[in-house]
């Protein structure tokens, strides 16, 4: 019996059960008018199923957030598969594929389509929506060790029902597996209106409404047509700086008017005033095997996701900057076209050699928010694959360009190209016979360190180099310093020194910065074999420590190898491979902690005010505390003592937080009838060192682990939602201070909890998601529910009706 996914169903691959719902089998009616999909059906989907339903961590790759990806279907194959030994046909919905016969061919069955022959409609999405409404609490208990309460959508062996007959085996095998998997069912007239247009045909958009959606906007045809002449003049200087250009932006969500619109940047082979017709190369620097092909916008008219929306701007500022940085200025040799080599094309210090270091570094700098963001929402949506290789919590500074030497003397990166070798220039397949060759990256990148620092020591040796050489950022839209925090299996980026002073910073000068996005983004492929995965992971591990090595050369000398060692758990320098700089310190510092004294001066006297970084109330000065638990909470310091006094290492609530891999809680405070603030609550596990590719949990040490209370909200996955009033706050906080896991602190904790069992979850999701779009609607995007809390327990009848 061939088992069967839910992945072949609208709504939210999440973990749970409901209570309160009720039983009755639903009866499946005649419709008596067609249900239009745009606005009847879609807003359904938007709201429980693209939630989970929306990248490439989709069950059975059934994408949900446009009707192209529902009417595609679903696939039997996954795309996350870390036993792939070979790299699997890329399925890019909008790209692999246009029509939905060339889905079929590809493995792709519909959902919505029903073999029943009389007028009901036994399609597979149909089946697994109404088997939910059928059975609402068919696992949940109120035993919290009880192990039917637990889901684990993305960890669970899932398969794809093809047909209504595997559907039937699989509920039968699973009969809690009905959509939303571990969530509410749908409401009653929710439900109706999907039976009905289903039962109807189940038709998407007519081909005009079709045709509108995806047009180019009218208030944005100018610009289209403006960047487009840009992007596609023919003298070399243009085209190799419209190259550059597009492998930087290939994944951007480019918007050039503030009007809700959004574009992404393709190859195509037709000219612009023609349709697009995308060139479905697997990189952005792959040989599209043609002589002529165009740049082009296409507008983005499926559902934006927070999780892969990396808004770019292309403004009239922007033009005139790219003219300023690549246009005008002298090239390091006569501009000339580079071919697509494919071992070439995947080093862009070799292909873009002409272009001056200085233009390419600034432009990384001018966006640096967005090309770190590429990092964390780029193609791994299912973010441990990569994400283990960093820390939980650290700080990004960047080079100034008037003191990275790689910019001011560009025969430094000339001299040592082969050094800057990346593994993804091996394709998207390492054979199980050439992994010898993984290795053969890391050494590159060791000895690359050794005569980027030799190299250092030799220009700034009798001067040594000190704040100056961060750069301070020049206006507002600047991002000179960034936070990232990792939430297990995802993380996010924001501008600004947040929480508290984090264990590890990192310093990027050009080389770094353009290698890891090399690596990372513009040359990984989520479809490769396990092989080139495993290669990118270990090359990695080089690049975290050599951004860690260029912050430790700021420091005194004798503490550079000694940080550098308790940061990997007191692993021998020898083999790590560090590499010191022989510069001294220049710096004269005054305290006993120069890392913490470093960061001060830079954020507070360095980085340009005009930017508007500061540390935040997480961020604790030297000697400082964490202070008591308020006695009395009257004004807005006392909430923030109370959330300060929870952060510290050794909170009870945290040190349980590592059983569940969830770090990351999304607090609203309903601070009055008409007025609510969010908090996110963002915990930080400890590794002792983060270079081991399994076993993490071996690294943690719960005992370590702080938080940091964020204004606002932070990540696309959010792990829980709490629901707290002002009056309650104080409570929710000393609950957290004295959690110990019993019975008792569980039952305490559901009071403020929104419980994936919980059969008002809709509505409380439904609150943090209006808001956070309300919040930022250029940014935001729906969250991910994949990795919501995977215990789902009835709420205890005492504490019913908060």
């Amino acid at each position: 019996m061939r088992e069967v996914v839910l992945a072949v169903l609208c709504l939210v691959v999440l973990t749970g059960c409901v209570v309160e719902q009720s039983g009755e089998a639903v009866a499946v009616r005649t419709p008596e008018r067609s249900v239009d999909y745009l606005n009847k059906i879609k807003p359904i989907l938007d709201n429980r199923c693209v939630v989970c339903h929306s990248c490439y961590n989709s069950p059975c790759q059934l994408k949900l957030s446009s009707w192209d990806g529902l009417d595609r279907g679903a696939s039997k194959e996954a795309v996350y598969n870390s036993k792939r030994l070979w790299s699997m046909e890329p399925t890019r919905l909008f790209t692999d594929a246009q029509t939905t016969a060339e889905w079929r061919e590809k493995g792709f069955h519909s959902v919505t389509e029903s073999s029943a022959e009389s007028g009901e409609n036994n399609s597979p999405l149909l089946k697994i929506l109404a088997h939910k409404r059928d059975n609402p609490d068919s696992a949940c208990t109120t035993d919290y060790e009880d192990p039917r309460n637990s889901y684990k959508p993305e960890e669970d062996e899932l398969s794809c029902a093809a047909t209504s007959i595997e559907m039937d085996e699989y509920l039968e095998k699973h009969p809690n597996r009905g959509m939303p998997y571990g969530f509410p069912p749908l409401e009653k007239d929710e439900f109706q209106l999907i039976s009905d247009w289903l039962t109807a045909g189940g038709q998407g958009p007519t081909e005009d409404e079709h045709a509108r959606r995806a047009a180019i906007a009218e208030a944005d045809l100018e610009n289209v047509d403006k960047w487009e002449v840009f992007f596609n003049e023919q003298d070399p200087k243009h085209r190799m700086t419209a190259r550059y250009l597009y492998e930087h932006l290939f994944l951007a969500h480019i918007y050039f008017n503030d009007n809700g619109n959004f574009y992404e940047l393709v190859r195509s082979y037709t000219p612009p005033g023609t349709p697009v017709s995308v060139i479905p190369t697997v990189r952005p620097y792959d040989d599209p095997e043609v002589d002529q092909f165009y740049y082009r916008f296409r507008k983005i008219y499926s559902t934006i996701v927070h999780k892969t929306h990396m808004v770019f701007e292309l403004g009239d500022k922007q033009y005139e900057q790219y003219h300023k940085l690549f246009i005008k200025p002298r090239w390091l040799r006569e501009p000339h076209w580079v071919g697509f080599n494919k071992k070439q094309s995947a080093n862009p210090f070799e292909v873009f050699e002409q272009i001056p270091p200085e233009s390419r570094y600034r432009f990384l700098l001018d966006n640096s928010h967005y090309i770190i963001m590429t990092f964390i929402r780029g193609p791994v949506c299912k973010g441990q694959v990569a994400l283990n290789v960093v820390r939980d919590h650290f700080w990004l500074l960047f080079m100034d360009p008037e003191y990275d030497l790689s910019v001011q003397q560009p025969g430094f990166l000339h001299d040592h190209l082969k050094l800057t070798r990346i593994p993804t220039e091996q394709g998207s397949f390492f054979s199980i016979f050439k992994w010898y060759m993984i290795p053969r990256y890391e050494r590159y990148a060791a000895r690359y360190v050794s005569a980027r620092q030799d190299y250092y020591n030799k220009n700034y040796g009798n001067r040594g180099i000190g704040y100056e050489a961060i750069w301070p950022g020049d206006d507002q839209d600047d991002s000179p310093v960034l936070t990232v925090f990792r939430h297990f299996n995802s993380a996010s980026v924001s501008k600004g020194a947040l929480g508290d002073l984090p264990r590890t910073i990192w310093v990027f000068d050009y080389p770094l910065l353009e290698r890891v996005y090399y690596a990372l983004v513009a040359g990984f492929d989520v479809y490769g074999s396990v092989g080139h995965q495993l290669a990118v992971r270990l090359y990695m591990d080089k690049l975290r420590q050599e951004g860690e090595t260029y912050f430790l050369d700021f420091l005194p000398e004798e503490q550079r190898p000694k940080l550098m060692a308790d940061w990997y758990g007191g692993m021998s320098l020898k083999k790590l491979k560090y590499t010191p700089s022989l510069m001294p310190a220049v710096i004269d510092f005054e305290s006993e902690n120069p890392k913490r004294e470093f960061v001060e001066h830079v954020v507070q006297d360095r980085i340009n005010p005009a930017t508007g970084i500061a540390f935040d109330e997480n961020y604790r000065q030297e000697g400082e505390d964490y202070p008591p638990l308020p006695t009395t909470y009257t004004s807005e310091d006392d909430y923030i003592q109370g959330f300060k006094a929870v952060s510290a290492s050794g909170t009870s609530f945290f040190k349980y937080v590592k059983d569940h891999n969830a770090n990351l809680a999304m607090v609203r405070i309903r601070v009055s009838e008409n007025r609510d603030e969010v908090v996110s609550m963002v915990i930080n596990r400890w590794h002792d060192d983060v270079r081991t590719l399994s076993h993490e949990d071996d690294k943690l040490n719960p005992s370590k682990d702080t938080a940091d209370f964020i204004r606002g909200y932070i990540g696309s996955y959010p792990n829980y939602f709490f629901d707290v009033t002002l009056a309650d706050l104080p409570d929710f906080l000393k609950t957290l201070e004295d959690y110990d896991h019993s019975e008792a602190a569980i039952r305490k904790l559901l009071k403020y909890g929104v419980n994936r069992a919980d059969a008002d979850f809709w509505k409380e999701y439904d609150w943090f998601q209006e808001d956070f779009l309300q919040s930022d609607p250029l940014r935001a995007g729906l969250f991910d529910l994949n990795r919501y809390y995977h215990l789902a327990v009835k709420r205890p009848d005492d504490l019913k009706g908060r």
